[in-house]
């Protein structure tokens, strides 16, 4: 059929299909567009001081001819690599969560639906993917926000723990106990081992760490294991009265100052906790939309919740852009077998 057949058919719709006509090539061409400069500027970024092996790491590789990638509207070629040492070939999407992906053009999509937060089945809805894809496509990029990190905190460090309820969500034959639903409550009152202790330490300058590290009530060999690269004698350390804190920080030679949980005292000068107490409390409302989480992907959550609290939750395309860079620049092999088998072990 020729081009001036199909206008005159398009001319002949009525308003409500050709405005919905419109808004199907918006959404497909926008996308697929948009999507490639992405594909374009993670390629930019990982290759900005030369081609490196996503194998073994050595930086005598080759350009290797091109492959073909077929999206909603066309096919598109990009290079291929092959390193010289270990013989093995390699993309820029190669170990990245965007590797062997077989609807690049919506990968986009369900950036800004991870920005809002929406359930699997919600976002499937929008995008038109199964949410067992999405699935696997969050957590890919979950595997890859977690190992964002930083060096060393600076100044004064606000510390705090809080807990989720022990869950394993979505595992069948369930053993000692009752399925809850929708997350449920613990049988036990107060802290127990049915409570998965989550800590959370902020500086000043708002880099933040957040991390589950076990059942039941904190212990200082925790403390030391999760936080002891990361602190120095040059900081200052605000707690609440919880005695691991104190007795982890007088070992370490650092300063300390204690809150108590009676609330009467808040504040000491420049020192206090409130800006740890605010984070849990944004992480807390925030997580209650999922109706529980299964424990073996809670330190997953923590990473998301802690990329939105960076961009502050905003939803443009310089933060789209960013999480997926961001995620596309640590190597992830992970699998769905792997997640769906893992276990939490702490």
């Amino acid at each position: 059929m020729a081009l001036a057949d199909i206008i005159n058919q398009i001319r002949n719709l009525s308003q409500r299909d050709q405005q919905r006509l419109k808004e199907f090539f918006t959404n497909s061409l926008g996308s697929a567009g948009e999507t490639e400069s992405v594909f374009t500027d993670v390629s930019e970024q990982k290759n900005k001081d030369g081609y490196t092996c996503t194998h073994c790491q050595s930086t005598n590789v080759i350009r290797f001819g091109k492959y073909q990638v077929k999206t909603t509207i066309n096919t598109i070629e990009r290079q291929r690599y092959r390193c010289k040492e270990c013989g093995k070939t390699f993309t820029d999407m190669t170990n990245t969560p965007l590797h062997r992906t077989h609807m690049p053009s919506k990968w986009l999509q369900f950036i800004e639906c991870m920005i809002e937060g929406y359930s699997l089945r919600k976002s499937a809805k929008l995008i038109g993917a199964h949410y067992v894809t999405l699935f696997y496509w969050r957590h890919k990029i979950l595997t890859a926000l977690k190992q964002m990190d930083f060096e060393l905190f600076e100044g004064i460090v606000e510390m705090d723990e809080t807990y989720f309820l022990y869950s394993e969500k979505g595992k069948r034959n369930i053993q000692g106990r009752k399925p809850r639903l929708r997350g449920g409550s613990s049988e036990f009152r107060g802290i127990s081992k049915d409570q998965v202790c989550v800590l959370v330490a902020r500086d000043r300058q708002k880099r933040t760490f957040s991390k589950t590290i076990g059942k039941g009530r904190i212990i200082k060999k925790s403390l030391d294991e999760a936080l002891s690269s990361k602190l120095s004698i040059q900081n200052v350390l605000c707690t609440d009265a919880w005695r691991a804190f104190m007795t982890y920080a007088k070992e370490i030679g650092i300063e300390h100052y204690r809150f108590k949980a009676n609330g009467r005292e808040r504040v000491k000068g420049i020192y206090h906790i409130q800006n740890v107490n605010s984070y849990h409390s944004r992480l807390k409302s925030w997580m209650e939309r999922f109706n529980g989480v299964a424990t073996k992907y809670l330190d997953h959550y923590l990473s998301w919740f802690q990329f939105l609290d960076t961009i502050k939750h905003i939803k443009d395309n310089f933060t789209i852009t960013k999480m997926v860079l961001d995620s596309c620049s640590f190597s992830v092999n992970t699998t769905y077998d792997k997640l769906r088998l893992s276990e939490f072990s702490k």
